[in-house]
């Protein structure tokens, strides 16, 4: 399908244009050519094409969807995605002018993709590309086609256009982190004596899907292991239970931890637990619009040093969005391996962060708490602010 080029109202484009041309300008880029699922997701306003959601490969090739984006001409924008994305069209018509719903692969796609570069007079412009999401085949076809163009890796210019979240992107965030906590603290509620870790993570898996949520993953621990792989071990009388999870719910990440205990919680336990929400609470009485997202990191940093369980218990902070580690990126290498690019920026309203805090204690095993929250000009407010204490299992 090929839909010629035309006007588009301004109204109808689901981003903020004005914002998202001035990153294209101060990253030195003219046109976007976007081709991971979360940022064509993005600029698309939200949709992904469902037969792809769960893998990509088809054939000898495999799915790549791209949004071409012109830095202030949206009548040039076109989408090129799969031959049955067409249906997908006429039931729920894209805002982009052009749309080519013709491919099979990453060659047809990149070959589409250079026609129409070339017809809107840009076959020689500076061309926003995502290097780690640009298959080598279709970047090869595209650098030979386009021997005039500038490739410019606009990864951190998209990853920037991402990080301020609008209220319907905070919306589906907070649906997804409510449905995830329900979930957990449904499980450890189903869970009892002798369930094993790989019961309760299907178990986990059930309650997400049924509630709506696209399920991820699971990592789970019981008793004093600090391995969290699906496994045959089974929970014991008086053990505890980490249950760390990812789901999405429209493509938006809910991702939290909660805590629960075969039986009561002794003194040990609720002391320890104290100290890990000691320190998310110093985290959280930092995060405000304004605030340096470095102080957030040094602020709850401080506290932990001076805790007694500081020798194994470790902080960590980093952006939620589409994807689960995602701008704003407050701490280099921790663990993830990325620069921690906006530890000396203000933090801005609608920015949201997964705050977590993780105790590996020597004898009473893995002791975590995971919280999302999403900044605001006086403070934060948390999605699925629930279940944060000891969770009694099999009640």
């Amino acid at each position: 399908m090929n839909v010629a080029p035309g006007k588009t109202e301004i109204s109808s484009i689901p981003f903020d244009q004005t914002r998202v041309d001035r990153l294209m300008e101060e990253a030195g880029v003219d046109v976007l050519l976007a081709t991971s699922k979360h940022n064509t997701q993005y600029l698309l306003g939200g949709y992904k094409f469902i037969f792809f959601s769960a893998m990509d490969a088809i054939g000898h090739s495999r799915y790549l969807p791209i949004v071409l984006y012109e830095k202030g001409g949206p009548e040039h924008a076109a989408y090129i995605g799969n031959k049955m994305e067409g249906g997908e069209h006429q039931n729920h018509p894209f805002w982009t002018p052009t749309l080519h719903a013709a491919c099979w692969g990453t060659l047809d796609a990149a070959n589409l993709a250079v026609e129409h570069l070339q017809k809107i007079g840009k076959g020689a412009a500076r061309i926003g590309i995502e290097p780690g999401f640009l298959p080598s085949d279709a970047y090869t076809l595209i650098r030979k086609a386009l021997p005039d163009a500038k490739l410019v890796d606009a990864t951190g210019m998209l990853e920037t256009m991402r990080a301020i979240k609008t209220e319907a992107e905070l919306e589906q965030l907070r649906i997804a982190s409510e449905l995830i906590t329900d979930s957990m603290l449904a499980t450890i509620v189903w869970a009892r004596e002798g369930t094993t870790k790989a019961d309760i993570i299907e178990q986990l898996r059930r309650e997400e899907t049924n509630r709506g949520a696209h399920f991820e993953y699971c990592l789970l621990t019981l008793g004093s292991s600090h391995n969290r792989a699906a496994s045959s071990q089974a929970w014991k009388k008086g053990e505890v239970l980490s249950i760390d999870s990812g789901g999405n719910y429209h493509g938006y990440i809910g991702d939290l931890c909660r805590m629960g205990v075969l039986g009561e919680p002794d003194a040990e336990l609720e002391d320890l637990l104290a100290e890990v929400e000691t320190v998310q609470q110093a985290a959280f009485s930092k995060v405000r619009a304004g605030t340096l997202g470095g102080d957030v990191i040094a602020h709850a940093g401080s506290v932990l040093k001076a805790s007694k369980v500081a020798p194994y218990t470790d902080f960590f902070v980093h952006g939620m969005g589409l994807i689960t580690h995602e701008a704003p990126f407050l701490m280099t290498n921790h663990p993830v391996a990325y620069e921690g690019t906006y530890a000396s920026k203000p933090l801005e309203k609608n920015m949201v962060l997964s705050v977590e805090t993780t105790m590996l204690h020597p004898t009473r095993g893995f002791i975590k708490l995971e919280d999302t929250v999403a900044v605001t000009d006086t403070g934060y407010v948390m999605f699925g602010d629930r279940g944060r204490g000891w969770n009694r299992g099999g009640a």
